[in-house]
């Protein structure tokens, strides 16, 4: 097996000062959210408003009854949180339902290079056992289980996903377990062995397979509540007194051995507490696929321009890099989880949608649901093309996908573009007057704006809230 830290085991780790799982524990145990810098404390409030949008979206989905239909018949009771709800629940039970209504529509934030979606977990393991935790121990979970998902993910792609595996089920456990930890011992005597028990503890319950590509189901709906649920059941069952192995991501017989073909050690614990790789999220600005984006965005940005409608279209070429061939380039997707997983489906939905599209134009759910029998959108998608295109395999970077767009007419014009990265990319983010904006937008239709308005100016304030208290009764 390649890659550092699998083979050698014993001899790997004394070759560092510290493990991985350690240093993750540790790093986690330590930061204070007051000492986090302005940028990140700014980030992380920007994406929390952004988590909460996409829930209110997801809550209202099909699936998100189910979820709620599960939970009562298991006579599940409790006072922890329920977004949208006077009703509270287990900390379990928060967790899965919450992490449900934001991770469900493939809408939530992203890590591209980590193939993972860390804001729908963990922020749903914080909420679920904040409690009377100050805003900055929040900041500081929330961050730490960030951080802990994005670089364990990072650390074994792309052999994790070439097996099969989807890390948003499998590594998001332990942004999970890291966060929820993080708030319940971080006042106890040796926290960072607490915590580094509870990464221990969520890797046994680890899974998340992604043949959904392949032949649809509802599955993906939940593999993020799943994760953000083992993540705090890990760290409360640590605190009754069970235990992890506190080396399961580099030991002999642990993760990254179990789940990967290479391991890249140093990822985890390289300037860890001084590079935040959360910064590398990206937001979200269609329901589909954060490798598609690029792509869609394209596709419309021509069709407006030059008033192109799907009937002159002949040809729809798309330039991608080599890394989503194949998984995301399926034709005729079987359901709606499939189709926003689709790059040609989601190409010609959005040459379907772009003559009718504004300046805030966004893929959502309800529209793969609307175009899975639509003829139009079907006739489209059998026209369009995908290949690797070498300027955007070397464009192609862990933060995001380009994608080159070629329309060919059948009038004989053809028009092209090249979206080097989508919008919410890092490298083209969404300011935070757009986050909320973006925000207002959806909850004002649950919510006075003057709720809305407070909710905005305490996510800015995160860091300076003396409990969660206020806030948290806010969202029900």
């Amino acid at each position: 097996m390649s890659g550092a830290g699998l083979a050698g085991g014993a001899a790997d780790a004394k070759s560092s000062i510290k493990s991985p799982t350690c240093a993750l524990a540790d790093f986690a145990a330590s930061l204070r959210g007051e000492d986090l810098a302005a940028p990140i404390v700014d980030a992380l409030g920007d994406l929390f408003l952004d988590y909460l949008r996409v829930a209110s979206i997801g809550a209202d989905m099909a699936w998100s009854s189910w979820a709620r239909d599960y939970l009562s018949a298991l006579g599940r009771q409790g006072t922890a949180p329920i977004l949208f709800d006077a009703k509270g629940i287990d900390p379990v039970g928060s967790a899965f339902l919450n992490a449900t209504y934001a991770g469900s529509i493939d809408a939530d934030d992203t890590h591209v290079g980590s193939m993972l979606h860390p804001g729908s977990i963990v922020f749903s393991a914080a909420l679920a056992v904040c409690d009377d935790a100050t805003g900055a121990d929040f900041l500081a979970a929330v961050a730490a289980g960030y951080e802990a998902m994005i670089r364990i993910g990072l650390s074994i792609q792309p052999t994790h996903f070439r097996r099969g595996f989807q890390s948003t089920a499998t590594c998001g456990g332990f942004g999970a377990a890291v966060a929820a930890s993080r708030l319940l011992f971080g006042g106890h005597a040796d926290p960072g062995r607490r915590i580094a028990e509870s990464i221990g503890m969520v890797a046994s319950f680890s899974g998340g397979l992604t043949q959904f590509y392949q032949s649809g189901s509802t599955v993906k709906r939940i593999h993020a509540a799943r994760a953000s649920e083992n993540g705090v059941a890990a760290a409360l069952l640590v605190s009754k007194g069970f235990s992890g192995p506190t080396d399961i991501l580099e030991g002999a017989n642990g993760f990254a051995r179990a789940y990967a073909d290479a391991f890249d050690p140093e990822i985890i614990t390289g300037a860890l507490g001084d590079d935040y790789l959360l910064n590398g999220v990206t937001v979200k600005g269609h329901a589909c696929s954060a490798r598609v984006q690029a792509a869609v965005e394209g596709v419309v940005a021509l069709c407006r321009e030059y008033g192109i409608g799907p009937d002159a279209i002949e040809d729809l070429y798309v330039g991608i890099p080599s890394v989503i061939l194949g998984r995301l380039t399926i034709l005729r997707p079987v359901d709606v989880q499939a189709a926003q997983m689709s790059l040609p489906h989601s190409v010609a939905l959005a040459a379907y949608l772009a003559p009718k599209a504004d300046d805030g134009f966004a893929l959502s759910v309800r529209d793969y649901e609307d175009s899975i029998e639509n003829a139009t959108v079907k006739a489209i998608e059998q026209r369009v093309r995908c290949e690797v295109d070498p300027e955007v395999e070397r464009a192609t970077t862990a933060e995001s996908v380009p994608a080159r767009i070629v329309l060919k007419l059948k009038s004989g014009a053809t028009h092209t573009t090249f979206v080097p990265a989508a919008k919410g990319s890092p490298s083209n983010p969404f300011t935070r007057a757009d986050h909320a904006a973006r925000f207002r937008r959806e909850l004002e239709r649950r919510w006075p704006a003057g709720r809305c308005d407070k909710i905005v100016e305490l996510s800015r304030n995160l860091v300076s809230l003396k409990d969660m208290t206020h806030l948290v009764g806010l969202l029900a």
